[in-house]
């Protein structure tokens, strides 16, 4: 099996006729000539079906060689690429707008300028003929004169190009233009454009498909891509300078005998204060001195006698406590204890009046009586302590 690659392409044509709404069902056709003759869709074969070897290589006497018998339209395929060596693909469908203008025998005359993509001012519509005849062939060879397209009296449209790929972008744009001149047509007929504004515009897309720029009204105002001069017009580049980086300005050289810069010297420690010397506990208070008075009056016969004279002997001042810093602390403080208030002096009319409520003393009995304490012994001082500290 030979052109496998034209056999794939006219699959993929017909594929994609369908997927686009340019074609429904079998009812369109594809061919693309070869040396002697040309490939063609087979008859009445769904395309999602086809495979490289159903499709039918026919030469230009009529003659083929496939499993399946050629499409019915073959003799129009055939007289087109045998008539037209300027084309390789012919393309035939049934697009719903073209027919439709082609069922009233009518053509799309230049009502926009877009008609040219069919090589001419108007896309022409043939006369009716039946189906797969010699007259039908016949009549679309006429209207294809100088076109690439035409529409076929209550049929559809023929479409001729280079590549499978051109044919299927003309029969969009051509499908397109009927379908817009239609939607005019419910307004009126439109105004065409004359003939010289379909030359010019059908020059401007001659120019573009070489390659070449529009500039019919020659301005010379044409994009000129940087890599290529264009002939009437040099473009200067701006010069640009070369601008010499300024060095940085030199550092000052120190003389060898300069001395450097003397260190800063780190600030001085700073002392931590002194602690605070907790103040000298207070003195004592001084041992109270007995006077001589008390002594003497320690002589009298019962202790209770003693401690009368030590009432009756002045009181030792009291010194004054230093104040003690104490620390800190978190928990509560402790209550203070109740003091007793001091008993106030004894005076002597107090102490005659407690003389003389006494009752005389009794007959001294026979009982050994316990001596008094002598004056500074460990009883005695316990006394004069016990008597102290009611005075306080």
């Amino acid at each position: 099996m030979s052109h496998k690659k034209l056999r794939q392409g006219i699959i993929e044509t017909c594929i994609e006729m369908n997927r686009s709404g340019l074609n429904q069902g079998t009812s369109g056709n594809v061919s693309h000539r070869v040396e002697g003759g040309m490939l063609v869709t087979p008859t009445s074969l769904a395309y999602e079906r086809m495979k490289n070897d159903d499709i039918v290589e026919m030469a230009f006497d009529g003659t083929y060689d496939g499993k399946h018998r050629t499409s019915s339209e073959w003799r129009f395929h055939r007289d087109i690429l045998k008539n037209r060596q300027d084309v390789n693909v012919v393309l035939h469908t049934h697009s719903v707008y073209c027919t439709t203008l082609a069922t009233h025998e009518r053509g799309i005359p230049a009502f926009h300028y877009m008609v040219a993509v069919a090589g001419g001012s108007d896309i022409r519509c043939s006369p009716y003929a039946c189906f797969g005849t010699q007259e039908l062939s016949n009549y679309a060879l006429e209207a294809l004169k100088d076109r690439t397209a035409c529409l076929l009296g209550h049929h559809g449209l023929i479409v001729v190009a280079d590549t499978f790929e051109t044919a299927l972008w003309r029969a969009t744009e051509i499908e397109t233009l009927a379908k817009m001149y239609v939607h005019a047509l419910a307004i009126g007929e439109p105004p065409p454009l004359n003939d010289k504004e379909m030359a010019q515009v059908i020059e401007q897309m001659r120019r573009m498909s070489y390659g070449q720029a529009p500039d019919l009204d020659k301005v010379k105002d044409a994009p000129k891509p940087l890599s290529v001069k264009a002939a009437e017009t040099v473009i200067a580049a701006p010069v640009v300078t070369e601008t010499k980086p300024t060095k940085a300005p030199a550092e000052p050289k120190t003389s060898a005998k300069a001395k450097a810069p003397a260190k800063a010297k780190a600030p001085a420690k700073v002392k931590a204060p002194a602690k605070v010397k907790a103040p000298a506990k207070a003195d004592a208070p001084a041992k109270v001195k007995v006077p001589a008075q008390a002594k003497a009056a320690v002589k009298p016969a019962t202790v209770k006698a003693a401690l009368a004279a030590v009432d009756s002997a002045p009181a030792a001042p009291k010194t004054a406590k230093a104040p003690t810093r104490k620390a800190p602390s978190r928990k509560a403080p402790a209550r203070k204890a109740k003091t007793a208030k001091p008993k106030a002096p004894r005076t002597a009319a107090a102490k005659a009046k407690a003389t003389a409520s006494k009752k005389p003393a009794a007959a001294k009995s026979t009982a050994p009586k316990s001596p008094a304490p002598a004056v500074g012994s460990a009883s005695f001082k316990s006394l004069v302590g016990a008597a102290l500290s009611r005075r306080k």
